[in-house]
């Protein structure tokens, strides 16, 4: 045995005996060769298990080497023309440059990116060559998260394919007036083209793990037929720091989702610096996913760095590669041959030897893994192939790769969108692009003719997989009846005699009735985050099941019990537990569905309120940007309603966050009828007539009697307020009588109603009471009006809902919700000129406490909303200030408690 080469490890101070470890590796590399990889694996398992059952400590290592996870010998080789494949990649570089530096020439400086497409440029043509398959008559596609920052590249491609125009590369960043492109993948911009908005870090790929997992959804449920298409996700290893990034991995997991690929750009490199410069992201990553029980592929050294991995007999070099850190490594990319032959090579006598005979030109050759795309094939196709497991390839790449001196492996790389003539030379001449020195300055884009080769091979590999990618559906082909209001009847009636509900409860009502019809009822997707007995939802779970790829295993505690929980292969309900952000993204899955799989579903995602938008508010954006279509119920809302919670639970705000989302029509409905109203016609237009909306309901855990809808109060509770209920007095119209407006929503609503009586009984003061199911949605009409009036000064002007209906009655007006008072403040601009607005909100943080107790401290209950109207006629001259002293000394407010928002 002496005679065998001792490997570096051998000769560790900690190993004892280094002839025996060779005996141990000899007789592996035996069972290796005789009786394969699995025998191998089973034997080392029941030996770590003997050992550890024996006392023996062995901490877990989910590492392999530092080399490519498949070997040369088991590559599976690309069908492709390498030539030709690299001539393309060739020219999409160059426009991908050419578009970014252009952009920022002459008054334009309108930023890009240029290294983060040159560093995964190969491992995206790879997929548009050999593996993206787009959807058509019978197969549903492949849907890609393409990294943000690499949009650029994207667009090269799109116009070497004829997809798009010079004129829109040329108007790059400059989306304003429909001719250009925008900056990042965006489907509300460029609703024909991109799928998937991820340039906000993270977002990608909790997306896709979710996506992945709702094509089986839809596959086991029989919708649609989704067997073989898979979920492909980019990412750039500085986003895996984004908890969004890797937050879900143990879920796809779980789910066996391979259906699922990540591919992620190790290019070392994150904004300012490395991204572990003290140690390997690439390693790092593979024990994240492996630890997950993902099916982990390296592809860290291409092709030229196999012959000397070959002749590494005594393992120096793979040594070498295991102690040289990530900052190393981009140093080495950033500089040239002679200084990694210096620095890398030199730090062992034996591995300077091995490249004793390459050149300094021979040594800069070596390149990683993600540039190669006979590696990246090999590693896309085992992805592929690969079946009960996602996958994750980690390929190490150079960013920057191929912008020379200025960029290449340099730390402000990411930053650059300028490059002088020198550098646009320098990258011409990497590329061998067709551009001649008289034309470098203008760096023009370069389209290869229609008949050549390129563009012929272009083409065709585009054909054979289906067509273009990205591509986008705008409606589905499909359609539906949405059923008509009077199906939720029950709804619209009053409350029997001595019965309460919650407009929780009314909701779960509506949802019963809305599964139940034979049509629309299937494309239901119920998501609940662990909260369906709060809700009062459980009754769904034997109804309609909880969706489970592997059924239910067990017998369920509550089996006896008529509501029990029930898991099924066919389940409808999405139930994801303690987890709002997988929750969201099953909801965009659903709610985007009849664009990406040609199927129109209908999700309703209900939650605590105050764990909705400032949870995941991001993820909320991003499906306005996707022309998301579904329900958002954020329930037990309000600061005052969820009593006994406190701060961390009471919701104030969501409203006033939801209201920046162009594309969200958000409601804060009291009564049953109201909920009804609104969600059938939201139904209407999403699914009826496909229109890019979606719907924020909040709903109240409170339980009251409800009143019936009334003739003529439909297109009040949709535009956003209806006169609930006339004081008594009459309309007040030349009368002496005081009178005041007053505007409640949800549960402060019935404050407002009681608030009315007392203004009548205690100080003969008439108030007529309106229902403002939704002050964003008055804001935005009166937005509307104002615009029209200030654009058209010769037209007759237009008037807002919120002035139409105001403008014929008299008085102050008063407002109280269960918000801050930014909430109902923003329809000041509108109120009828020359009248007073008043509002009352809940401002601060919240506390535990009853709920009148809570709606005393923060002065919204109907004492202070009584006081609130005597105080604004008082300052009109129709009521004497004592009055309202007088007011204030009967409900026994105190006058001098501290402001609710500064304790």
């Amino acid at each position: 045995m002496s005679a065998l080469p001792i490997s570096p490890a051998a000769n560790d101070p900690d190993d004892p005996d280094v002839l025996e470890t060779q005996e141990w590796l000899d007789a592996l590399a035996t069972v290796l060769d005789r009786e394969g990889p699995q025998r191998a694996h089973y034997l080392l398992e029941k030996l770590i298990d003997k050992a550890r059952r024996s006392g023996a400590y062995f901490p877990f290592s989910p590492n392999t080497a530092y080399i490519n996870t498949i070997p040369v010998h088991l590559e599976e080789k690309s069908p492709g023309d390498p030539a030709l494949e690299e001539r393309i990649r060739s020219f999409v570089r160059w426009n991908a440059m050419a578009m970014v530096v252009r952009a920022n020439r002459g008054e334009g400086d309108l930023g890009g990116h240029i290294a983060s497409y040159a560093s995964v440029g190969t491992l995206m043509e790879t997929g548009f060559n050999h593996f993206w398959r787009a959807p058509t008559a019978d197969f549903g596609g492949d849907l890609i998260y393409i990294q943000g920052h690499s949009a650029p590249g994207i667009y090269a491609r799109a116009f070497l394919e004829g997809r798009l125009s010079e004129e829109q590369l040329l108007n790059f960043r400059r989306d304003v007036d429909g001719k250009g492109i925008t900056s990042y993948p965006h489907p509300k911009l460029m609703p024909d083209f991109w799928q998937f908005p991820t340039v906000s870090m993270g977002l990608g790929p909790i997306q896709a793990i979710y996506q992945a997992r709702f094509l089986k959804y839809l596959h086991a449920r029989g919708i649609a037929n989704t067997d073989g298409r898979r979920v492909w996700c980019f990412c750039g290893d500085g986003e895996m720091d984004e908890p969004e990034s890797l937050g879900a991995i143990g879920m796809a997991a779980r789910e066996k989702l391979d259906n699922l690929i990540f591919v992620v750009n190790c290019n070392l490199q994150r904004l300012d610096g490395p991204v572990r410069g003290n140690g390997k992201i690439v390693q790092e990553l593979e024990g994240d996913f492996r630890g997950a029980g993902w099916n982990v592929l390296k592809v860290i050294w291409g092709s030229y760095w196999d012959p000397l991995l070959a002749r590494d007999k005594d393992g120096w070099l793979l040594r070498l590669m295991e102690e040289t850190v990530d900052g190393e490594y981009q140093n080495f990319k950033a500089n040239d041959g002679a200084f990694v032959r210096k620095y890398f090579f030199g730090k062992f006598p034996q591995t300077l030897e091995m490249v004793a005979r390459m050149t300094d030109a021979d040594i800069w050759r070596l390149n990683r893994g993600g540039h190669d795309p006979h590696k990246i094939y090999a590693a896309y196709a085992a992805a592929s192939r690969h079946v009960g497991q996602p996958t994750v390839i980690l390929a190490k790449t150079v960013k920057g790769y191929g912008m020379g001196k200025v960029g290449e492996g340099k730390n402000p790389t990411h930053q650059l969108k300028k490059l002088d003539t020198e550098a646009v030379r320098e990258f011409r001449d990497r590329f061998n692009i067709p551009v001649p020195d008289a034309l470098l300055d203008e760096v023009p884009f370069f389209k290869p003719a229609e008949n050549s080769s390129e563009a012929k091979y272009l083409q065709e590999r585009r054909r054979a997989l289906g067509g273009s990618l990205p591509q986008r559906r705008r409606r589905a082909t499909e359609s539906f009846a949405v059923p008509p209001l009077a199906t939720f009847q029950a709804l619209l009636e009053p409350t029997a005699e001595g019965r309460e509900i919650s407009t929780t409860q009314s909701f779960v009502r509506f949802l019963t009735q809305l599964v139940r019809d034979k049509t629309i009822g299937p494309r239901v997707v119920p998501i609940i985050p662990d909260e369906a007995r709060t809700f009062g939802m459980e009754g769904m779970f034997r109804q309609l099941g909880i969706f489970s790829q592997t059924g239910q295993l067990y017998e369920p505690v509550d089996r006896d019990q008529v509501m029990y929980y029930r898991e099924d292969k066919q389940g409808q309900i999405l139930e994801e537990g303690i987890n709002e952000a997988g929750a969201m993204a099953d909801w965009i899955a659903a709610a985007t569905s009849y664009s990406t799989n040609d199927r129109i579903m209908i999700p309703f995602y209900i939650f605590y309120s105050m764990f909705g938008f400032q949870r995941i508010g991001d993820l909320a954006w991003a499906a306005g940007d996707m022309q998301a279509r579904g329900f958002l119920l954020g329930a037990t809302s309000g600061r005052t309603t969820l009593n006994g919670e406190g701060l961390q639970h009471q919701d104030g705000h969501s409203h006033v966050i939801s209201a920046t989302i162009p594309n969200c029509v958000s409601y804060d409905p009291t009564f049953a009828y109201e909920v009804a109203v609104i969600m059938q016609h939201g139904l209407k237009r999403m699914i009826g007539e496909q229109e890019n909306v979606w719907y924020y309901l909040t709903v109240m855990n409170e339980n009251y009697p409800h009143p019936g809808l009334k003739k003529g109060q439909e297109q009040g509770i949709l535009q956003g307020m209806y006169r609930l209920r006339e004081g008594l007095a009459g309309s007040g119209m030349g009368r002496s009588i005081a009178r005041v407006q007053l505007l409640g929503c949800g549960t402060i609503l019935r404050e407002v109603l009681a608030a009315q009586e007392l203004l009548e009984q205690d100080w003969n003061v008439a108030g007529d009471v309106w229902s403002v199911t939704s002050f964003t949605e008055l804001r935005r009409d009166g937005i509307d009006a104002e615009r029209f009036n200030l654009l058209h000064p010769l037209d007759k002007p237009h008037k807002s809902w919120l002035e139409e209906n105001l403008e014929k009655t008299v008085g102050p007006i008063v407002a109280a919700t269960d918000y801050v008072r930014l909430f109902a403040d923003q329809i000041r601009p509108f109120i009828p000129r020359g009248r007073d607005y008043r509002v009352l909100g809940t401002d601060g943080f919240g506390r535990s406490d009853t709920r009148a107790k809570l709606r005393e401290f923060f002065e919204v209950d109907r004492h202070y909303v009584t006081v609130a109207a005597l105080k604004a006629l008082a300052d009109e001259g129709a009521l004497p200030l004592q009055k309202v002293a007088d007011a204030i000394k009967k409900y026994q407010i105190d006058a001098n408690k501290p402001n609710p928002v500064t304790v």
